[in-house]
């Protein structure tokens, strides 16, 4: 578990984000506290990455509100909601509007602990991923016309020659290609290049 990251504490109840601070800044956690949601959005401008721990029920904008406001200004950080007994429903609400995780009140210590890592692990992945793809995308760009068209026979497991054929090139003009291609795209091997590319693909399609 990683206690890398910010973990944003939202709650209008005072008892409660002193008792969550205390016990995530003992945890290794950096923890910034906030007694309303809207005093959490007055932060975007210079927010830290790490995640969000929003009580779903709180005056003015509620966490469920919070997190539509966060959706439609592209903040991408995790969200995990706290909810009173009677609160599923809501919380429900909550993961399909894109928060990872829910916690019933009163939960464990260990329980709030292990969310908390969990969500920022994932979105360290997430967040690795992303420029991975963006990283390929990019040097994908970088290739002529004539190798993408090589390119996308590599794909499709053609051999050299068929590729030669259907481009109406040489074998070895085809070779030469393939070489620039595999430096361009900083790949060590064939399976890694088409492991790139089916990558890419699937995420534009995601």
């Amino acid at each position: 578990m990683t206690t890398d990251g910010v973990v944003h504490v939202i709650d209008d109840d005072e008892a409660v984000r002193k008792s969550l601070a205390f016990l995530l800044t003992s945890s290794g956690f950096a923890v910034r506290v906030y007694e309303s949601a809207s005093a959490f959005l007055e932060t975007l401008d210079r927010i830290q990455p790490g995640c969000i721990v929003t009580d779903i029920r709180m005056p003015g904008i509620s966490g469920l509100a919070l997190q539509q406001q966060l959706k439609a200004r592209h903040v991408v950080l995790p969200v995990i909601v706290m909810t009173g007994h009677g609160d599923i429903a809501l919380a429900v609400e909550a993961m399909k509007a894109g928060a990872v995780d829910f916690i019933e009140k009163p939960f464990s210590d260990d329980t709030i602990i292990a969310a908390i890592g969990s969500a920022i692990d994932r979105h360290s992945r997430e967040a690795a991923q992303h420029r991975e793809t963006a990283a390929v995308a990019a040097r994908l760009k970088t290739l002529t016309a004539r190798e993408s068209e090589i390119l996308n026979g590599l794909v499709d497991g053609l051999p050299n020659k068929t590729i030669a054929y259907d481009l109406n090139i040489s074998a070895r003009t085809v070779e030469v290609h393939r070489a620039n291609i595999m430096t361009k795209m900083h790949a060590a091997s064939l399976a890694e290049l088409v492991r790139m590319v089916f990558h890419l693909r699937s995420a534009a399609g995601a």
